[in-house]
């Protein structure tokens, strides 16, 4: 059974899940100036009856408090050994990126084909498709020409 905190946590969640989504989002991209009509596009998943316990239950898992599904065992010890990636690969970051992330040269030798990482400057944060939609696009376009 979780510790009180817990569900205080899980409860303050539940309750405040709008205003939670919207602080993440500013303090993962700092610099992007969204607009509520945007916000509200993504938050309107937030309104799933399910979201408060999928949401908690996964980070539970990631941080080993809560058991996995058992018929996908199998595929997750096999996920958990971080197979090298052997396809082109162009790996992107803002500069401005609030979330939490690893810095890219601890993971760079996860690839074996041809492989760069690209700084995306300028104030942007985590959400590169919307923040930097060209550079975003860009390195599509760009990783496709080097198959």
């Amino acid at each position: 059974m979780p510790p009180p905190s817990a569900e205080r946590g899980r409860s303050g969640y539940d309750k405040y899940r709008h205003d939670f989504a919207k602080l993440i989002w500013q303090l993962a991209s700092p610099k992007w100036e969204f607009d509520d009509a945007t916000f509200d596009r993504s938050a309107a998943s937030l309104d799933n009856p399910d979201e408060v316990s999928i949401a908690i239950h996964n980070y539970r898992w990631r941080l080993g408090l809560a058991e996995g599904e058992p018929k996908y065992e199998d595929l997750e010890k096999r996920l958990a050994q971080g197979p090298v990636i052997t396809v082109p690969t162009i790996t992107l970051e803002g500069d401005a990126n609030g979330a939490p992330h690893p810095e890219a040269s601890s993971y760079a030798k996860k690839f074996s084909g041809k492989y760069s990482h690209r700084v995306i400057n300028g104030g942007i944060g985590h959400n590169l498709p919307q923040e930097a939609p060209q550079a975003f696009a860009q390195a599509v376009v760009d990783v496709d020409g080097q198959r």
